[in-house]
């Protein structure tokens, strides 16, 4: 199954808060875990912020799934992303 990016405003304004290098592995890693969202990611046990998370070194990519989107909601570093 092929899923389809998209971004919330928020994720996006996240996006351009980082440092151009780590938006690059963010965004490699992206292209990478979208092949297979659920075998990468993990379930969030406070369901406020999303649904499930991945990892990518310190940072972190908030997401939900609904059918064939992955909708992005936000994106940090794992210090201030939960709060």
């Amino acid at each position: 199954m092929t899923y389809k990016l998209v971004y919330t405003r928020t994720a996006f304004q996240d996006i351009q808060k980082l440092d151009p290098i780590v938006k690059g592995k963010i965004k490699k890693k992206i292209e990478t875990y979208i092949q297979k969202p659920f075998h990468f990611a993990q379930k969030l046990t406070n369901s406020q912020i999303g649904t499930y998370r991945w990892r990518v070194g310190n940072y972190r990519i908030i997401f939900d799934v609904d059918r064939e989107k992955i909708i992005i909601l936000r994106i940090g570093h794992r210090r201030e992303i939960y709060k």
